[in-house]
């Protein structure tokens, strides 16, 4: 990182949540809880969709990816956070504030990206059903995910190729709980006010760009469910609105934050842990309580495993 940056700032200092020490431990407790069922939800769904054959399906490949990606985004910062609350000076380094950008717009990009997949998946299976199979093949469904995962890093490189240049030698107090984009580069001691209002908005226009394009295909979606009655109108039905759901939990903090930034509202930061801690955490909780068959899948590798405990358990030998 020094060949990139000569600075004189070795470390961000992170404002946090809050200074109240009531409220931090509360929300120690708190989002502790949300991490460890975020990353047992997401898990689950991952093993479960890997474990069940009937689940080897293109929507449940796109969905086991989705799980990936949410305990990615929930693990970037959230742990940090967690055992900062009872850090009396919370502080982060060059490195590890980069980092943090970085991993950030990865996970963001690549899920933005995986979204629009799971979208166009719905739109085959609903209104080309004949054509369902020949389209959505494996090679498609791997391919959609490698270019998730690529669209992502490229996002997040051009994002660092600007930051990693910038001079850093004064201001290092970031307000907030992990190093964001907009927050950061405002530490800059050079005026970088319109190249970073452009590198910024870019993202929040992208993020916007991309909501408007899933809102379009969904609402074709549903009035494709409504003009063609089925037996499975009302499975379809409920699977595009909780995919749609999720949609609107994940880009909407991300476009309020990124299309108008270097705005110092409250509501940024609740926005920010929103998006990186509550939408990982809801999404397996959408798709099980949505969704009959992973529940039922669910359900029976759980009762599997029992009975596995169960034989293998030792037992006393008669006397």
């Amino acid at each position: 990182m020094e060949g990139f940056n000569h600075s004189r700032v070795s470390e961000f200092v992170l404002l946090g949540l809050t200074d109240s020490p009531e409220l931090q431990t509360f929300f120690f407790v708190i989002f502790s809880v949300f991490y460890l069922i975020t990353m047992f939800g997401n898990g689950l769904i991952l093993l479960t969709v890997l474990s069940t054959p009937h689940l080897h399906s293109p929507m449940y490949f796109l969905l086991s990816n989705l799980s990936l990606i949410d305990m990615c985004l929930s693990s970037f910062a959230t742990p940090k956070m967690i055992m900062d609350f009872f850090a009396e000076r919370k502080t982060i380094s060059f490195e590890g504030c980069i980092s943090q950008i970085f991993f950030l717009h990865l996970f963001t990009g690549t899920e933005i990206v995986l979204l629009i997949s799971m979208s166009f998946d719905r739109y085959i299976a609903i209104c080309k059903p004949l054509h369902y199979s020949t389209i959505m093949s494996q090679r498609m469904c791997l391919g959609l995910v490698v270019t998730s995962w690529t669209v992502g890093f490229l996002h997040t490189t051009s994002q660092l190729a600007f930051t990693l240049y910038l001079p850093f030698c004064g201001p290092n107090v970031v307000d907030s709980f992990f190093c964001d984009l907009p927050l950061v580069i405002q530490l800059a001691c050079i005026d970088i006010y319109v190249l970073g209002i452009f590198m910024i908005s870019t993202s929040g226009m992208i993020a916007l760009g991309s909501f408007l394009l899933l809102l379009t295909s969904y609402i074709i979606v549903l009035v494709t469910i409504k003009d063609h009655s089925s037996t499975g109108t009302s499975k379809a039905f409920s699977t595009c609105t909780a995919h749609f759901i999720v949609v609107l939990m994940f880009f909407g903090p991300c476009i309020f934050i990124y299309v108008w930034p270097f705005t110092n509202f409250l509501v940024d930061k609740v926005l920010s842990v929103f998006y990186t801690i509550f939408t990982p955490f809801l999404n397996p909780l959408i798709y099980t309580l949505r969704n009959q068959e992973v529940k039922t899948a669910v359900k029976k590798n759980l009762n599997n495993q029992n009975l596995n405990l169960g034989k293998t358990t030792p037992r006393c030998p008669v006397q």
